[in-house]
């Protein structure tokens, strides 16, 4: 059986870039992106990875993250926080060359941009809307939904920009991320998103790390896992980094990570702050049941 995510595009017609379309585990969806092999990418780094292409590679505090486009090759939509803002740095640019098929379904999709709801970033796929905080970015996506805030200089490589908190969705599957319980998915996330957070050459290796928290949650009316670490890197600011999966208020069978990544200064938002996030998390306006938060 296909397991859900982004597959090589059985109906590209072979003329062109590479595509992948969106399997959900039941039937191909209308949802395609260029393959990561032929996708454009523009070397940004927020959080701790490299981000945004026409396919974007969202690195939003906590790592790396599939951010895609529709069909049409509109990229996700980026929302404000009630301060207001500029665009999400290292959002889609609108630049790529979503493919199409040529079936009927296609058509509709065509065109297509993600829903916005006013003071939330929506991840489509997830089902899951994010709240974004006064003074914060956020960027809705058809996979992926992120928030990030205080851009400046990466400690590691001036050359490349780092933010000082950042959280960002997106589908277990997405992340190619296999466990079967939230707790499994959790645990076994942490330490890749600590690396892509604060290992490399912005930050430095990591060189030890200290476990803040490791329970179950509910998060959208569903039974989640939460697994907090504080990391002490090489070079720069220490962090905390922390991995939330839960179930998709959505889409029975899906599990939703969460990623965070907050950087111990001054100019950086507190943990009062990514507790306040986790805890808004809803399901996505007009998706279906569930809400609630991270408790």
């Amino acid at each position: 059986m296909t397991p859900p995510g982004w597959h090589p595009d059985p109906g590209h017609s072979g003329k062109g870039p590479a595509q992948e379309r969106w399997w959900d585990g039941a039937q191909w969806t209308g949802h395609v992106r260029p393959s990561p092999d032929a996708a454009r990418r523009r070397g940004l780094r927020v959080g701790a990875a490299v981000v945004t292409g026409a396919v974007v590679l969202a690195a939003i505090g906590g790592g790396v993250y599939l951010l895609g486009e529709d069909d049409g090759g509109k990229p996700g939509a980026a929302v404000s926080s009630p301060s207001g803002g500029p665009e999400l740095p290292g959002a889609p640019d609108g630049g790529g060359k979503g493919g199409s098929g040529d079936g009927e379904g296609d058509d509709r999709e065509r065109g297509a941009e993600p829903p916005t709801e006013p003071g939330f970033a929506t991840d489509v796929a997830a089902g899951i809307s994010l709240p974004v905080p006064e003074g914060w970015k956020g960027t809705s996506g058809m996979v992926g939904a992120g928030l990030t805030t205080g851009e400046h200089p990466c400690p590691g490589d001036t050359a490349e920009t780092c933010v000082r908190g950042g959280v960002f969705s997106a589908p277990a599957a997405a992340m190619k991320l296999s466990a079967k319980t939230p707790e499994e998915a959790a645990k076994k996330d942490i330490a890749a998103n600590a690396t892509e957070s604060y290992g490399g050459k912005s930050y430095g290796r990591i060189t030890s790390h200290d476990e803040l928290r490791s329970e179950a949650v509910t998060v959208a009316g569903g039974k989640g896992y939460v697994v907090r670490w504080k990391v002490v890197t090489e070079q720069g600011d220490d962090g905390y980094v922390e991995s939330l999966v839960f179930p998709s208020p959505t889409s029975k069978g899906m599990l939703v990570v969460v990623r965070s990544g907050f950087d111990i200064n001054e100019d950086a938002p507190g943990l009062t702050v990514l507790d306040e996030i986790t805890g808004g998390i809803k399901a996505a306006s007009g998706a279906g049941p569930g809400g609630g938060g991270a408790a």
